[in-house]
């Protein structure tokens, strides 16, 4: 089975997290990598639950097969550990302060012939 790996903080899930985690589900194996408190409130402000609330939420979606932490907003530690096939982000990071972190995540898999999945 293919691996799959989406990144989000999850503070206040939204209709859009849902599709993200459903196209990510029909890919493969779902691992979220949760962003830690620490994590949101270096690009945002504190997030409104704290990390094992949203974890506790996350692991109760369908195709969510498990969550780990992702400590920082740069996904490369967790992509070099896990290797996934895919990566699955909406597309609202491709300007702005996310950009860099976009070209990061692409650069990387691209290494093992990994694909940036954005619907």
């Amino acid at each position: 089975m293919k691996k799959v790996y989406v990144g989000m903080s999850a503070d206040l899930v939204h209709p859009g997290h849902m599709n993200i985690l459903k196209v990510a589900a029909e890919l493969g194996e779902v691992t979220v990598g949760l962003l830690t408190d620490e994590a949101i409130a270096s690009y945002k402000r504190l997030p409104y639950m704290k990390y094992e609330q949203r974890k506790a939420v996350i692991e109760n979606i369908k195709g969510v097969a498990k969550v780990i932490p992702q400590a920082t907003l740069d996904y490369r530690s967790n992509l070099e550990a896990l290797k996934p096939d895919y990566v699955v982000h909406g597309d609202d990071w491709k300007e702005g302060v996310q950009a860099k972190t976009r070209q990061n995540v692409i650069d990387t898999l691209a290494k093992w012939g990994g694909e940036l999945v954005e619907p």
